[in-house]
Protein backbone atom coordinates (compact mmCIF):
# COMPACT_ATOMS: atom_id res chain seq x y z
CA UNK A 1 0.00 0.00 0.00
CA UNK A 2 1.28 3.26 -1.08
CA UNK A 3 2.32 5.79 1.59
CA UNK A 4 -0.64 8.68 -0.25
CA UNK A 5 -3.42 5.83 0.20
CA UNK A 6 -2.31 5.03 4.05
CA UNK A 7 -1.90 8.75 4.60
CA UNK A 8 -5.84 8.84 2.74
CA UNK A 9 -6.99 5.85 5.20
CA UNK A 10 -5.74 7.75 8.30
CA UNK A 11 -7.31 11.23 7.43
CA UNK A 12 -10.79 9.51 6.37
CA UNK A 13 -10.58 7.33 10.04
CA UNK A 14 -9.93 10.38 11.68
CA UNK A 15 -12.75 12.02 10.64
CA UNK A 16 -14.63 9.04 11.73
CA UNK A 17 -13.31 8.72 15.18
CA UNK A 18 -13.22 12.94 15.51
CA UNK A 19 -17.46 12.32 14.85
CA UNK A 20 -17.60 9.42 17.72
CA UNK A 21 -15.46 11.50 20.19
CA UNK A 22 -16.72 14.32 20.35
CA UNK A 23 -20.28 13.17 21.74
CA UNK A 24 -18.26 11.11 24.17
CA UNK A 25 -16.01 13.71 25.44
CA UNK A 26 -19.23 15.95 25.97
CA UNK A 27 -20.97 12.87 27.44
CA UNK A 28 -18.46 11.93 29.61
CA UNK A 29 -18.14 15.17 31.25
CA UNK A 30 -21.61 15.45 32.24
CA UNK A 31 -21.43 11.95 33.57
CA UNK A 32 -18.54 13.23 35.75
CA UNK A 33 -20.40 16.41 36.64
CA UNK A 34 -17.35 18.27 35.17
CA UNK A 35 -17.69 21.34 32.52
CA UNK A 36 -18.76 20.12 29.02
CA UNK A 37 -15.72 22.05 27.78
CA UNK A 38 -12.91 19.78 30.12
CA UNK A 39 -14.09 16.27 27.97
CA UNK A 40 -13.28 18.01 25.20
CA UNK A 41 -10.05 19.31 26.38
CA UNK A 42 -9.26 15.29 27.31
CA UNK A 43 -10.14 14.39 24.18
CA UNK A 44 -7.52 16.72 22.26
CA UNK A 45 -5.06 16.29 24.58
CA UNK A 46 -5.40 12.14 24.12
CA UNK A 47 -5.27 13.03 20.63
CA UNK A 48 -2.35 15.02 19.91
CA UNK A 49 -0.29 15.40 23.00
CA UNK A 50 -0.75 11.20 23.58
CA UNK A 51 -0.87 9.91 20.38
CA UNK A 52 2.57 11.29 19.42
CA UNK A 53 4.26 9.87 22.85
CA UNK A 54 2.51 7.03 22.60
CA UNK A 55 3.53 3.39 20.82
CA UNK A 56 0.42 2.46 19.71
CA UNK A 57 -0.70 2.07 16.17
CA UNK A 58 -4.38 1.83 16.46
CA UNK A 59 -5.13 3.08 20.09
CA UNK A 60 -6.98 6.24 20.47
CA UNK A 61 -6.76 7.83 24.04
CA UNK A 62 -9.51 10.52 25.37
CA UNK A 63 -11.73 10.72 28.66
CA UNK A 64 -12.49 7.56 29.75
CA UNK A 65 -16.36 6.45 31.34
CA UNK A 66 -14.31 4.22 33.28
CA UNK A 67 -13.67 7.32 35.24
CA UNK A 68 -16.50 8.74 35.83
CA UNK A 69 -17.81 8.27 38.80
CA UNK A 70 -14.13 8.47 40.67
CA UNK A 71 -14.02 11.62 38.42
CA UNK A 72 -17.66 12.98 39.95
CA UNK A 73 -16.50 11.99 43.84
CA UNK A 74 -13.43 13.74 43.62
CA UNK A 75 -14.64 17.24 41.89
CA UNK A 76 -17.67 17.65 44.44
CA UNK A 77 -15.00 16.48 47.20
CA UNK A 78 -12.37 18.83 46.63
CA UNK A 79 -13.49 21.35 43.80
CA UNK A 80 -13.01 21.44 39.95
CA UNK A 81 -9.30 23.34 40.47
CA UNK A 82 -8.21 21.25 43.22
CA UNK A 83 -9.07 18.03 41.15
CA UNK A 84 -7.01 19.28 38.00
CA UNK A 85 -4.12 19.50 40.14
CA UNK A 86 -4.52 16.19 41.60
CA UNK A 87 -4.71 15.08 37.89
CA UNK A 88 -1.74 16.41 37.23
CA UNK A 89 0.14 14.52 40.18
CA UNK A 90 -1.71 11.69 38.47
CA UNK A 91 0.15 11.80 35.79
CA UNK A 92 3.72 11.98 37.14
CA UNK A 93 2.76 8.49 38.78
CA UNK A 94 1.55 7.49 35.54
CA UNK A 95 5.03 8.37 34.28
CA UNK A 96 6.99 7.15 37.01
CA UNK A 97 5.12 4.11 36.86
CA UNK A 98 5.98 3.79 32.96
CA UNK A 99 9.99 4.08 33.76
CA UNK A 100 9.78 1.58 36.60
CA UNK A 101 8.72 -0.80 33.97
CA UNK A 102 5.01 -1.57 35.26
CA UNK A 103 3.92 -1.72 32.37
CA UNK A 104 4.16 -5.77 32.36
CA UNK A 105 0.80 -6.03 34.66
CA UNK A 106 -1.25 -6.02 31.01
CA UNK A 107 0.22 -9.53 30.51
CA UNK A 108 -1.19 -11.26 33.61
CA UNK A 109 -4.70 -10.48 32.02
CA UNK A 110 -6.14 -14.11 30.78
CA UNK A 111 -7.01 -14.02 26.85
CA UNK A 112 -10.91 -15.03 27.97
CA UNK A 113 -10.91 -12.22 29.88
CA UNK A 114 -9.72 -9.78 27.43
CA UNK A 115 -12.25 -11.03 24.51
CA UNK A 116 -14.49 -11.14 27.50
CA UNK A 117 -13.86 -7.47 28.09
CA UNK A 118 -14.23 -6.49 24.35
CA UNK A 119 -17.43 -8.38 23.94
CA UNK A 120 -18.95 -6.30 27.01
CA UNK A 121 -18.05 -3.80 25.73
CA UNK A 122 -19.90 -4.41 22.84
CA UNK A 123 -22.85 -4.97 23.92
CA UNK A 124 -23.35 -2.19 25.98
CA UNK A 125 -22.05 -0.20 22.95
CA UNK A 126 -24.93 -2.06 21.09
CA UNK A 127 -27.34 -1.84 23.63
CA UNK A 128 -26.90 2.06 24.66
CA UNK A 129 -27.15 3.08 20.89
CA UNK A 130 -30.59 1.87 20.59
CA UNK A 131 -32.11 4.85 22.06
CA UNK A 132 -30.14 6.89 20.22
CA UNK A 133 -31.32 5.19 16.71
CA UNK A 134 -35.03 5.51 18.04
CA UNK A 135 -34.73 8.96 19.12
CA UNK A 136 -34.84 8.67 22.68
CA UNK A 137 -31.42 10.89 23.21
CA UNK A 138 -31.53 11.73 27.45
CA UNK A 139 -28.76 9.13 28.54
CA UNK A 140 -25.83 11.03 26.91
CA UNK A 141 -23.43 9.33 24.93
CA UNK A 142 -20.57 8.28 27.13
CA UNK A 143 -22.08 6.71 30.14
CA UNK A 144 -21.67 2.88 30.07
CA UNK A 145 -22.56 1.87 33.42
CA UNK A 146 -25.61 -0.23 33.87
CA UNK A 147 -26.92 1.83 36.81
CA UNK A 148 -27.19 5.32 34.78
CA UNK A 149 -26.52 8.74 36.61
CA UNK A 150 -29.95 9.46 36.19
CA UNK A 151 -31.18 6.62 38.14
CA UNK A 152 -32.47 4.75 34.98
CA UNK A 153 -30.60 1.45 33.97
CA UNK A 154 -28.97 0.46 30.16
CA UNK A 155 -32.56 -2.09 30.57
CA UNK A 156 -34.88 0.13 31.31
CA UNK A 157 -33.87 2.91 28.75
CA UNK A 158 -34.67 -0.37 25.90
CA UNK A 159 -38.51 -0.03 27.68
CA UNK A 160 -38.13 4.21 27.83
CA UNK A 161 -37.67 4.72 24.30
CA UNK A 162 -40.92 3.48 23.28
CA UNK A 163 -42.51 6.28 24.28
CA UNK A 164 -39.90 8.73 22.37
CA UNK A 165 -40.08 7.14 18.90
CA UNK A 166 -38.92 9.67 16.51
CA UNK A 167 -39.07 8.20 12.87
CA UNK A 168 -36.99 10.81 11.29
CA UNK A 169 -33.84 9.62 13.91
CA UNK A 170 -35.09 5.66 12.58
CA UNK A 171 -34.70 6.74 8.98
CA UNK A 172 -31.71 8.04 9.29
CA UNK A 173 -30.04 5.33 11.46
CA UNK A 174 -31.47 2.81 8.61
CA UNK A 175 -29.96 4.86 5.90
CA UNK A 176 -26.80 4.79 8.34
CA UNK A 177 -26.12 1.34 8.55
CA UNK A 178 -27.35 0.43 5.16
CA UNK A 179 -24.49 2.71 3.56
CA UNK A 180 -21.57 1.61 6.45
CA UNK A 181 -22.47 -2.18 5.70
CA UNK A 182 -22.96 -1.81 2.11
CA UNK A 183 -19.52 -0.25 1.83
CA UNK A 184 -18.22 -3.31 3.71
CA UNK A 185 -19.17 -5.77 0.57
CA UNK A 186 -16.76 -7.22 -1.64
CA UNK A 187 -18.02 -5.67 -4.79
CA UNK A 188 -17.44 -1.88 -3.05
CA UNK A 189 -13.66 -3.11 -2.33
CA UNK A 190 -13.69 -4.40 -5.48
CA UNK A 191 -13.68 -0.74 -6.72
CA UNK A 192 -10.54 1.10 -7.15
CA UNK A 193 -12.36 4.30 -6.64
CA UNK A 194 -15.25 3.10 -3.73
CA UNK A 195 -12.83 1.11 -1.31
CA UNK A 196 -11.21 4.13 -0.55
CA UNK A 197 -14.91 5.75 0.80
CA UNK A 198 -14.95 5.27 4.45
CA UNK A 199 -18.97 3.72 5.30
CA UNK A 200 -18.81 5.59 8.35
CA UNK A 201 -18.13 8.93 6.76
CA UNK A 202 -20.97 8.95 4.55
CA UNK A 203 -23.09 7.45 7.20
CA UNK A 204 -22.71 10.75 9.31
CA UNK A 205 -22.62 13.02 5.84
CA UNK A 206 -26.04 11.50 5.23
CA UNK A 207 -27.51 11.86 8.41
CA UNK A 208 -26.91 15.55 8.60
CA UNK A 209 -28.16 16.43 4.81
CA UNK A 210 -31.26 14.16 6.05
CA UNK A 211 -31.34 16.55 9.89
CA UNK A 212 -31.51 19.42 7.11
CA UNK A 213 -34.15 18.09 4.79
CA UNK A 214 -36.54 17.00 7.43
CA UNK A 215 -36.16 20.23 9.18
CA UNK A 216 -40.40 21.51 9.55
CA UNK A 217 -41.97 18.51 8.16
CA UNK A 218 -43.18 15.60 10.40
CA UNK A 219 -40.05 13.71 10.20
CA UNK A 220 -37.74 16.96 11.98
CA UNK A 221 -35.52 15.57 14.81
CA UNK A 222 -36.51 18.55 16.97
CA UNK A 223 -33.53 20.26 19.84
CA UNK A 224 -32.01 18.40 21.97
CA UNK A 225 -31.30 15.40 19.00
CA UNK A 226 -27.66 16.55 17.75
CA UNK A 227 -23.88 16.56 19.05
CA UNK A 228 -23.98 20.16 21.29
CA UNK A 229 -21.05 21.52 21.24
CA UNK A 230 -20.10 25.70 23.05
CA UNK A 231 -20.05 28.14 20.31
CA UNK A 232 -17.49 30.85 21.14
CA UNK A 233 -18.49 34.03 20.43
CA UNK A 234 -14.47 34.32 19.57
CA UNK A 235 -11.37 32.41 19.16
CA UNK A 236 -9.89 34.84 22.60
CA UNK A 237 -12.77 33.32 24.57
CA UNK A 238 -11.09 30.38 24.90
CA UNK A 239 -8.66 31.88 27.08
CA UNK A 240 -10.96 32.81 29.22
CA UNK A 241 -12.83 29.55 29.64
CA UNK A 242 -9.65 27.54 30.74
CA UNK A 243 -9.40 26.30 34.29
CA UNK A 244 -6.20 25.73 35.95
CA UNK A 245 -4.85 23.72 39.35
CA UNK A 246 -5.35 24.77 42.69
CA UNK A 247 -2.43 23.30 44.61
CA UNK A 248 -3.61 24.35 47.65
CA UNK A 249 -4.25 21.07 48.99
CA UNK A 250 -1.15 19.49 48.08
CA UNK A 251 -0.14 18.43 51.59
CA UNK A 252 -3.64 16.94 52.42
CA UNK A 253 -4.19 12.94 52.71
CA UNK A 254 -7.58 13.22 50.12
CA UNK A 255 -5.70 15.11 47.75
CA UNK A 256 -3.23 11.92 47.41
CA UNK A 257 -5.51 9.89 47.67
CA UNK A 258 -7.18 11.02 45.14
CA UNK A 259 -4.10 11.24 42.59
CA UNK A 260 -3.24 8.22 43.47
CA UNK A 261 -6.41 6.35 42.70
CA UNK A 262 -6.67 8.21 39.45
CA UNK A 263 -3.48 6.91 38.45
CA UNK A 264 -3.84 3.37 39.36
CA UNK A 265 -7.27 3.06 37.62
CA UNK A 266 -6.61 4.67 34.39
CA UNK A 267 -3.50 2.58 34.32
CA UNK A 268 -4.89 -0.37 34.76
CA UNK A 269 -7.77 0.57 32.22
CA UNK A 270 -4.91 1.90 29.52
CA UNK A 271 -3.01 -1.29 30.03
CA UNK A 272 -6.37 -3.48 29.35
CA UNK A 273 -7.36 -1.18 26.24
CA UNK A 274 -3.78 -1.95 24.74
CA UNK A 275 -4.34 -5.18 25.09
CA UNK A 276 -7.56 -5.33 23.71
CA UNK A 277 -6.56 -3.37 21.03
CA UNK A 278 -3.97 -5.31 20.14
CA UNK A 279 -5.76 -8.04 19.74
CA UNK A 280 -8.45 -6.25 17.30
CA UNK A 281 -4.61 -4.61 15.23
CA UNK A 282 -4.70 -7.20 11.94
CA UNK A 283 -0.79 -6.97 11.54
CA UNK A 284 -0.97 -7.79 15.33
CA UNK A 285 1.68 -5.45 16.73
CA UNK A 286 2.30 -5.57 20.00
CA UNK A 287 2.68 -1.45 21.93
CA UNK A 288 4.96 -0.76 24.17
CA UNK A 289 2.96 -1.14 27.63
CA UNK A 290 5.78 1.02 29.57
CA UNK A 291 5.79 3.50 26.71
CA UNK A 292 1.96 3.60 26.76
CA UNK A 293 2.13 4.31 30.49
CA UNK A 294 4.63 7.30 30.07
CA UNK A 295 2.58 8.40 26.99
CA UNK A 296 -0.73 8.49 29.35
CA UNK A 297 0.90 10.45 32.22
CA UNK A 298 2.43 12.74 30.05
CA UNK A 299 -1.15 13.32 28.48
CA UNK A 300 -2.87 13.44 32.27
CA UNK A 301 -0.10 16.24 33.26
CA UNK A 302 -1.15 18.61 30.26
CA UNK A 303 -4.52 18.14 30.49
CA UNK A 304 -5.12 18.58 34.81
CA UNK A 305 -2.60 21.85 33.86
CA UNK A 306 -5.22 22.88 31.27
CA UNK A 307 -8.35 22.39 32.50
CA UNK A 308 -9.30 18.81 31.69
CA UNK A 309 -10.33 15.22 32.35
CA UNK A 310 -8.27 12.13 32.94
CA UNK A 311 -6.80 10.78 29.96
CA UNK A 312 -6.99 7.11 29.05
CA UNK A 313 -6.31 4.81 26.14
CA UNK A 314 -10.45 3.79 25.26
CA UNK A 315 -12.00 1.01 23.55
CA UNK A 316 -14.70 2.58 21.73
CA UNK A 317 -12.67 4.78 19.99
CA UNK A 318 -10.03 2.66 19.23
CA UNK A 319 -12.04 -0.12 17.74
CA UNK A 320 -13.92 2.33 15.60
CA UNK A 321 -10.43 4.00 14.18
CA UNK A 322 -9.54 0.17 13.40
CA UNK A 323 -12.57 -0.05 11.69
CA UNK A 324 -12.90 3.28 9.70
CA UNK A 325 -9.41 1.78 8.29
CA UNK A 326 -6.76 3.64 10.65
CA UNK A 327 -3.00 2.44 9.53
CA UNK A 328 -0.98 4.41 11.59
CA UNK A 329 -1.09 6.50 14.52
CA UNK A 330 -1.86 9.32 12.83
CA UNK A 331 -5.28 9.21 12.81
CA UNK A 332 -5.57 9.38 16.39
CA UNK A 333 -2.99 12.82 16.25
CA UNK A 334 -5.77 14.13 13.58
CA UNK A 335 -8.50 13.47 15.35
CA UNK A 336 -6.94 15.94 18.31
CA UNK A 337 -6.35 18.59 15.47
CA UNK A 338 -10.10 17.95 14.51
CA UNK A 339 -11.21 18.39 18.02
CA UNK A 340 -9.88 21.54 17.89
CA UNK A 341 -11.23 23.28 14.75
CA UNK A 342 -14.26 22.38 15.82
CA UNK A 343 -14.72 23.84 18.64
CA UNK A 344 -12.53 27.24 17.63
CA UNK A 345 -13.70 26.73 13.58
CA UNK A 346 -16.81 25.31 13.13
CA UNK A 347 -19.04 24.43 16.39
CA UNK A 348 -22.45 25.35 14.20
CA UNK A 349 -21.82 23.13 11.80
CA UNK A 350 -20.89 20.53 13.99
CA UNK A 351 -24.24 20.94 16.17
CA UNK A 352 -26.19 19.35 12.78
CA UNK A 353 -24.88 16.08 13.25
CA UNK A 354 -27.87 13.52 14.65
CA UNK A 355 -26.76 11.71 17.09
CA UNK A 356 -28.91 8.82 15.28
CA UNK A 357 -26.39 8.86 13.07
CA UNK A 358 -23.91 7.72 15.34
CA UNK A 359 -25.70 5.33 16.28
CA UNK A 360 -25.83 4.02 13.10
CA UNK A 361 -21.44 3.92 13.23
CA UNK A 362 -21.42 2.75 17.01
CA UNK A 363 -24.37 -0.05 16.19
CA UNK A 364 -22.01 -1.40 13.90
CA UNK A 365 -18.74 -1.34 16.53
CA UNK A 366 -21.14 -3.02 19.44
CA UNK A 367 -21.86 -5.50 16.88
CA UNK A 368 -18.48 -6.07 15.61
CA UNK A 369 -16.80 -6.71 19.09
CA UNK A 370 -19.62 -8.80 20.30
CA UNK A 371 -20.24 -11.11 17.36
CA UNK A 372 -21.85 -14.20 17.75
CA UNK A 373 -18.86 -16.14 15.85
CA UNK A 374 -16.54 -14.82 18.93
CA UNK A 375 -19.14 -16.55 22.00
CA UNK A 376 -18.97 -19.64 19.32
CA UNK A 377 -14.86 -19.56 19.23
CA UNK A 378 -15.09 -19.40 22.79
CA UNK A 379 -17.52 -22.06 23.67
CA UNK A 380 -15.27 -24.74 21.16
CA UNK A 381 -12.20 -23.36 23.58
CA UNK A 382 -13.78 -25.64 26.84
CA UNK A 383 -15.34 -24.53 29.91
CA UNK A 384 -12.15 -22.69 31.31
CA UNK A 385 -12.45 -20.45 28.36
CA UNK A 386 -15.99 -20.10 27.90
CA UNK A 387 -17.35 -19.35 31.49
CA UNK A 388 -14.60 -16.76 32.35
CA UNK A 389 -15.54 -15.00 29.15
CA UNK A 390 -19.01 -15.20 29.45
CA UNK A 391 -19.20 -14.43 33.44
CA UNK A 392 -17.06 -11.45 32.31
CA UNK A 393 -19.43 -10.40 29.57
CA UNK A 394 -22.57 -9.97 32.13
CA UNK A 395 -20.19 -8.54 34.68
CA UNK A 396 -19.41 -5.90 32.85
CA UNK A 397 -22.80 -4.66 31.30
CA UNK A 398 -24.30 -5.50 34.89
CA UNK A 399 -21.32 -3.34 37.36
CA UNK A 400 -18.45 -1.39 34.94
CA UNK A 401 -15.16 -1.89 33.12
CA UNK A 402 -13.12 -2.46 35.75
CA UNK A 403 -15.58 -4.55 38.24
CA UNK A 404 -16.27 -7.01 35.28
CA UNK A 405 -12.61 -7.34 34.77
CA UNK A 406 -12.13 -8.12 38.31
CA UNK A 407 -14.79 -10.57 38.37
CA UNK A 408 -13.64 -12.26 35.53
CA UNK A 409 -9.90 -12.65 36.42
CA UNK A 410 -11.05 -14.38 39.64
CA UNK A 411 -13.21 -16.89 37.55
CA UNK A 412 -10.12 -17.17 35.29
CA UNK A 413 -8.15 -18.06 38.51
CA UNK A 414 -10.76 -19.99 40.43
CA UNK A 415 -10.33 -22.26 36.57
CA UNK A 416 -6.55 -21.67 37.30
CA UNK A 417 -6.60 -23.56 40.79
CA UNK A 418 -9.11 -26.47 39.09
CA UNK A 419 -6.74 -27.57 36.94
CA UNK A 420 -3.49 -27.50 39.20
CA UNK A 421 -5.33 -29.29 41.83
CA UNK A 422 -6.88 -31.79 38.87
CA UNK A 423 -3.55 -32.53 37.32
CA UNK A 424 -1.16 -33.00 40.51
CA UNK A 425 0.19 -36.05 39.06
CA UNK A 426 0.16 -38.46 35.45
CA UNK A 427 -0.28 -41.93 36.80
CA UNK A 428 -0.17 -45.41 34.66
CA UNK A 429 0.46 -49.22 35.54
CA UNK A 430 3.11 -50.75 34.18
CA UNK A 431 3.12 -55.02 33.93
CA UNK A 432 6.40 -56.80 34.68
CA UNK A 433 7.22 -59.92 35.74
CA UNK A 434 6.31 -59.69 39.02
CA UNK A 435 3.12 -58.17 38.51
CA UNK A 436 1.50 -54.78 38.22
CA UNK A 437 3.21 -51.34 39.59
CA UNK A 438 1.22 -48.09 39.51
CA UNK A 439 3.85 -44.95 38.71
CA UNK A 440 2.98 -41.76 39.67
CA UNK A 441 4.28 -38.94 38.25
CA UNK A 442 4.03 -35.51 39.88
CA UNK A 443 3.96 -32.53 37.92
CA UNK A 444 6.19 -29.29 37.92
CA UNK A 445 4.21 -27.29 41.01
CA UNK A 446 2.30 -29.83 43.89
CA UNK A 447 0.89 -27.19 45.67
CA UNK A 448 -1.48 -27.90 48.91
CA UNK A 449 -4.49 -27.65 46.66
CA UNK A 450 -3.03 -31.11 45.59
CA UNK A 451 -2.96 -33.08 48.95
CA UNK A 452 -6.65 -34.28 49.17
CA UNK A 453 -6.35 -35.77 45.14
CA UNK A 454 -2.64 -37.13 46.34
CA UNK A 455 -4.00 -38.74 49.12
CA UNK A 456 -7.42 -40.15 47.69
CA UNK A 457 -5.30 -41.79 44.90
CA UNK A 458 -2.73 -43.06 47.57
CA UNK A 459 -5.42 -44.46 50.01
CA UNK A 460 -6.68 -46.70 47.04
CA UNK A 461 -3.48 -48.38 46.88
CA UNK A 462 -4.32 -52.32 47.66
CA UNK A 463 -2.45 -54.02 50.09
CA UNK A 464 0.60 -56.23 48.40
CA UNK A 465 0.70 -54.04 45.29
CA UNK A 466 3.64 -51.77 44.06
CA UNK A 467 3.77 -47.96 43.67
CA UNK A 468 6.12 -45.56 42.45
CA UNK A 469 6.09 -41.87 42.72
CA UNK A 470 8.29 -40.04 40.48
CA UNK A 471 8.89 -36.70 41.54
CA UNK A 472 12.01 -36.23 39.61
CA UNK A 473 10.16 -33.40 37.14
CA UNK A 474 8.66 -31.53 40.10
CA UNK A 475 10.18 -28.21 40.94
CA UNK A 476 8.05 -27.67 43.90
CA UNK A 477 6.44 -30.15 46.08
CA UNK A 478 4.78 -28.60 49.30
CA UNK A 479 5.67 -29.62 52.93
CA UNK A 480 2.06 -30.93 53.36
CA UNK A 481 1.67 -33.22 50.05
CA UNK A 482 5.87 -34.09 51.49
CA UNK A 483 4.03 -35.05 54.42
CA UNK A 484 0.75 -37.13 52.88
CA UNK A 485 4.06 -39.34 50.81
CA UNK A 486 5.60 -40.13 54.36
CA UNK A 487 2.50 -41.20 55.92
CA UNK A 488 2.07 -43.41 52.88
CA UNK A 489 5.41 -44.75 53.47
CA UNK A 490 4.89 -45.80 57.18
CA UNK A 491 1.37 -47.25 56.08
CA UNK A 492 3.14 -48.95 53.45
CA UNK A 493 5.64 -50.80 55.43
CA UNK A 494 2.50 -52.52 57.44
CA UNK A 495 0.30 -53.38 54.60
CA UNK A 496 3.00 -55.25 52.51
CA UNK A 497 3.02 -52.19 49.58
CA UNK A 498 6.05 -51.91 47.57
CA UNK A 499 6.80 -48.14 47.68
CA UNK A 500 9.54 -46.57 46.00
CA UNK A 501 10.03 -42.52 45.53
CA UNK A 502 12.34 -41.24 42.51
CA UNK A 503 13.27 -37.68 42.89
CA UNK A 504 16.20 -35.00 43.34
CA UNK A 505 18.45 -35.60 46.13
CA UNK A 506 18.33 -32.19 47.17
CA UNK A 507 14.43 -32.24 47.26
CA UNK A 508 12.84 -32.20 50.73
CA UNK A 509 11.41 -34.90 50.20
CA UNK A 510 11.43 -38.74 51.40
CA UNK A 511 14.49 -40.41 50.59
CA UNK A 512 13.76 -44.40 50.79
CA UNK A 513 13.73 -46.09 47.51
CA UNK A 514 13.19 -49.55 46.35
CA UNK A 515 17.35 -51.47 46.04
CA UNK A 516 15.73 -53.81 43.25
CA UNK A 517 14.61 -50.54 41.25
CA UNK A 518 17.34 -48.96 38.89
CA UNK A 519 17.27 -45.54 36.50
CA UNK A 520 18.36 -46.33 32.89
CA UNK A 521 20.29 -43.88 31.21
CA UNK A 522 17.18 -42.02 30.12
CA UNK A 523 16.55 -41.46 33.69
CA UNK A 524 13.08 -43.95 33.68
CA UNK A 525 12.87 -46.63 36.78
CA UNK A 526 13.96 -50.16 34.66
CA UNK A 527 11.68 -53.02 36.27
Amino acid sequence: MSKISIFGRDISASIVVFLVAVPLCLGIAVASDAPPLSGIIAGIVGGIVVGFASGSRLGVSGPAAGLAVIVAEAINGLGFETFLAAVVLAGVIQILLGLAKAGVVAYFFPNAVIKGMLAGIGVIIFLKQIPHAFGYDLDPEGDFSYAQYDGQTTSSELLNMLNYVNPGAIIITVVGLLLIIGFQTDFIKRNNILKHIPGPLLAVLSGVILYICFEGTALALGDGHTISIPVLDSIGEVGSLLVFPNWSSIGELPFWMTAITIAIVASLETLLCVEATDRLDPQREVTPANRELFAQGLGNMVSGFIGGLPVTQVIVRSSANLQAGANTKGSAILHGFWLVAAVLLFPIAMNYVPMASLAAVLLVVGYKLAKPALFVEQFNRGWSQFIPFVVTVLAIYFTDLLTGIGIGLVISTLFLLWANFSTPYFSEKRRHSEGETLVLELSEHVSFLNKARIRQTLNEVTDGSSIIIDGRKAVTVDPDVIDVIDDFRIHAKDHDITFTYLGPENQNTPKERDPDIELTSAGKPEI
